[in-house]
């Protein structure tokens, strides 16, 4: 992350020693933990003509890059100075200052030729800074420009026509920025204002001719033209007066001419707006690693005396990036499966949905962070690992569930084999005991959860190494049996005699006491039959007795019903005087009321 950046001041990023390139160590570490992408700008120019103060200005900082003030260059090689993007949140600037170019105690121009190359190579915004005008000397001086074509190559095999090949470099070089220090012309042209773009335009324009002097004039002003078609200029007037100019980063703005400050403002201002992220082809954003490769692609190039190739450089970011990027999907292919799977799995359909889920996120993984995957070569090494990893899970599930499943078994049936040892089912009927308590036990082994896929065929095993008990258990059984049912044979025997003994003595009893009972049934009897002779003759007599009774009854009731039949006879007569007597009476009262 760019708020991670914590560089205080610049660091030598290529060291050049006794003509020599090699990267720092040190700087490609930093470089390597820029996860954001990078706006490089690299400023290359004539050793002592100010590169390093613009360069502070850019980072925000009055001191940074060294400012020599003496005819000897400073810098030495190519520093970097990472700095968090002002106006671009999520992005790092880096900031390369080289060498001064033409110093005279190298007095090897193929090493500023090297350090114009990689500055042009690394840089997504080329700043080249000059002093004063741009006149011929200015254009000659930057005669670098026009030995590109010989000091990068833009694919492993160019086509015939180089001006083909050297056309393919616009497509990775950077935007072109022309400083202008110490100007102390006026910006015109016939008369007519100029703008510091319309004053490069102006100085770039080609000369009509085809002589060997308008070739040379010709020639670095076609290659800025064809090989930087996004130009801009900027003029700077002189700081101070030049005595002051030793003490130019201890000065103030205050204390420096306020058109200078002004025109650097601007320079800055552009540069934060308008310098692009390093991009290379195919439109891929170059970030810290990508950065720290190209440098070290490049420098291996040009220490083996080959020539920086965008392709093979391209290529051999790719062959790392899609080698990280592999490593990162694997990485995540590990973290979720160890998250997500739980061994062992209960069938292996579940642990093939979890590796297949996984797989695909994995997949993804490596498709964001891959580029330039020539034939898909890296995502089938990622499918080929991915295979090994599901194989490895696959055979690590197996295990845990033959290790989940032998420690059950030996949980559950363990009591079952101790009491194997204890000789309980060592016995007539053992055996239907012994597959009973199997049975219930293997119910019971089922009824646990989370076995996995070698449940079955571990606990088979198991049954099967205890085939030998099992039958030995039932021979046993066998012959007990056999002992038992000879003895039972005996023992019925035996019991069959007791039993018919007993049946005779027990007849024996019962006839006596048949014989006892049909005694005192007799004795019984004669008693029941006496006494039932008496009690006819008495209720014989008493018969008897009644019916001389009832005829005496029924003679005193006849003489009764006769008497009353006299006694009625005699009462009706009575009354018949009576009512006789009552009517003589009538008529003598009768009478004797007339008399």
């Amino acid at each position: 992350m760019a708020s991670e950046i914590h560089m205080t001041g610049p660091m030598c990023l290529i060291e050049n020693t006794n003509g020599r390139l090699m990267a720092n160590p040190e700087a490609l570490k930093i470089l390597s933990a820029i996860t954001q992408p990078v706006v490089v700008v690299a400023i290359v120019g004539l050793y002592r003509t100010g590169k390093s103060y613009l360069m502070n200005k850019l980072a925000g900082k009055k001191k940074g890059f060294s400012l020599g003030s003496t005819v000897q260059s400073h810098t030495k090689g190519i520093w970097m100075w990472c700095v968090p993007h002002p106006k671009k949140p999520g992005h790092v600037l880096v900031l390369l200052d080289t060498e001064g170019l033409g110093d005279v105690e190298k007095g090897d121009n193929q090493n500023d030729s090297w350090i114009f190359a990689l500055a042009i190579l690394l840089s997504s915004t080329f700043v080249y800074n000059s002093i004063g005008t741009i006149n011929q000397q200015a254009m000659d001086q930057l005669h670098y420009v026009t030995e590109l074509t010989h000091r990068i190559r833009s694919k492993s095999s160019p086509d015939e026509n180089e001006n083909e090949d050297s056309a393919d470099f616009v497509s990775f070089f950077p935007d072109f920025v022309w400083t202008l220090r110490d100007f102390s012309l006026d910006l015109e042209a016939d008369g007519q204002p100029l703008t510091a773009d319309e004053y490069l335009e102006y100085s770039l324009k080609l000369t009509q001719g085809t002589s060997e002097k308008d070739k040379n004039f010709n020639l670095p002003r076609l290659c800025i033209l064809k090989f930087f078609p996004k130009k801009k200029c900027f003029v700077f007037d002189r700081p101070v007066h030049c005595k002051k100019l030793a003490q130019l980063e201890k000065l103030h703005d205050e204390e420096l001419d306020p058109e200078f400050v002004q025109q650097v403002a601007d320079f800055c201002s552009y540069i934060f707006s308008n310098s692009k992220t390093k991009t290379l082809s195919g439109g891929i954003k170059v970030n810290g690693p990508r950065l720290e490769s190209l440098v070290l692609t490049y420098i291996d190039a040009i220490s083996s005396g080959d020539l920086p190739c965008m392709e093979n450089t391209i290529l051999a970011l790719a062959q790392i990036e899609n080698s990280v990027a592999v490593q990162k999907a694997i990485a995540h292919y590990d973290q979720q499966m160890g998250q997500k799977v739980q061994l062992p799995t209960e069938t292996l359909q579940e642990l093939l949905d979890l590796h297949r889920d996984s797989e695909r996120e994995a997949t993804e993984v490596f498709m964001k962070n891959s580029f330039k995957d020539v034939d898909h070569l890296f995502q089938k090494k990622l499918a080929v690992q991915l295979v090994k990893k599901r194989d490895d899970f696959c055979k690590q599930n197996q295990e845990a569930s033959s290790d989940r499943c032998s420690a059950l078994l030996q949980d559950i049936f363990s009591p079952l084999e101790e009491e194997v040892k204890m000789g309980i089912y060592s016995k007539p009927g053992g055996y239907c005991l012994f597959i009973q308590k199997l049975q219930d036990l293997k119910k019971k082994y089922h009824e646990e959860p989370r076995k996995g896929i070698q449940a079955e065929e571990i606990l088979q095993t198991y049954l099967k190494s205890k085939e030998s008990v099992t039958d030995a258990i039932l021979q046993t059984d066998k012959i007990l049996t056999k002992k038992e049912k000879e003895i039972e044979v005996e023992h019925a025997k035996a019991e069959s005699a007791q039993a018919s003994a007993k049946m005779v003595e027990e007849m024996q009893i019962k006839y006596q006491q048949m014989m006892e009972e049909k005694e005192k049934s007799y004795q019984e009897h004669v008693k029941q039959l006496t006494e039932k002779i008496e009690r006819e003759r008495a209720q014989l007599l008493e018969e008897q007795e009644r019916t001389l009774t009832s005829k005496l009854q029924e003679q005193a009731r006849l003489l009764k019903e006769r008497c009353q039949g006299e006694s009625t006879q005699l009462q009706n007569e009575i009354q018949k005087l009576q009512k006789t007597l009552g009517k003589k009476n009538k008529r003598y009262m009768s009478r004797k009321l007339k008399i």
